[in-house]
């Protein structure tokens, strides 16, 4: 349902250039209202871009209006029955190659990250972080000032559950396997995420889902 909310925005035009990123952010969340019932996020909502795209999720950057051949990523964590969705995605208004070729670059390499983690169901958390690191800089870009690649992900409100901060992320100081269960028995479920930063174009993209 995540990823139908990002398509009816698209459809209804909400990233086109004039607009604002605080208005199509209001846009989605009565989107998400209307078509799915969605009236709480479990985390800001994040629509940035141009040189926003580079700022990590803590910051607050000042609001920027779309222009023509821009680059807008949006990042939502609508609560479901309960139950938290992440997801992120980039678009390009306009054809410029450096800014579709960021924004496809954030996919492939969560795909990469995603089957490396499949293939290897013993892995630590911080194994998945140092491969999505260096496909990253493979690709000729930096890994977002986040420092981390995903979090977890479950039932509302997930930092409730699970309140330490190392153990929560995929980062280099968690050495922990991913597959493990939470004090009640439940299987964790992880969200993996790659934020990409062109320091050159001073642009960024973004990509996250749940790493199924």
């Amino acid at each position: 349902m995540a990823s139908e909310l990002f398509n009816l925005a698209i459809a209804q035009d909400l990233l086109r250039p004039g607009n604002s990123e605080l208005t199509a952010s209001d846009g989605i969340k009565a989107l998400a209202e209307q078509h799915f019932g969605v009236e709480s996020f479990w985390h800001k909502r994040i629509v940035r871009s141009g040189p926003n795209t580079v700022h990590p999720y803590r910051e607050n950057p000042e609001v920027r209006i779309f222009t023509d051949d821009d680059i807008v990523f949006l990042d939502f964590g609508p609560v479901f029955a309960q139950w938290e969705a992440d997801l992120g995605r980039t678009y390009v208004i306009g054809n410029d190659p450096a800014k579709l070729q960021l924004r496809d670059e954030a996919e492939r390499i969560w795909h990469m990250g995603r089957n490396f983690a499949m293939a290897n169901p013993e892995i630590a958390a911080n194994a998945l972080y140092s491969f999505v690191t260096n496909e990253v800089h493979e690709a000729g870009y930096q890994l977002g000032e986040q420092r981390h690649v995903g979090h977890l992900i479950g039932e509302f409100p997930h930092e409730r559950v699970e309140d330490d901060k190392t153990t929560s992320y995929l980062t280099p100081d968690n050495t922990l396997p991913l597959q493990r269960m939470d004090a009640d028995g439940n299987p964790w479920h992880w969200i993996l995420e790659c934020h990409l930063v062109d320091p050159e174009l001073n642009i960024g993209s973004f990509f996250e889902q749940l790493l199924v």
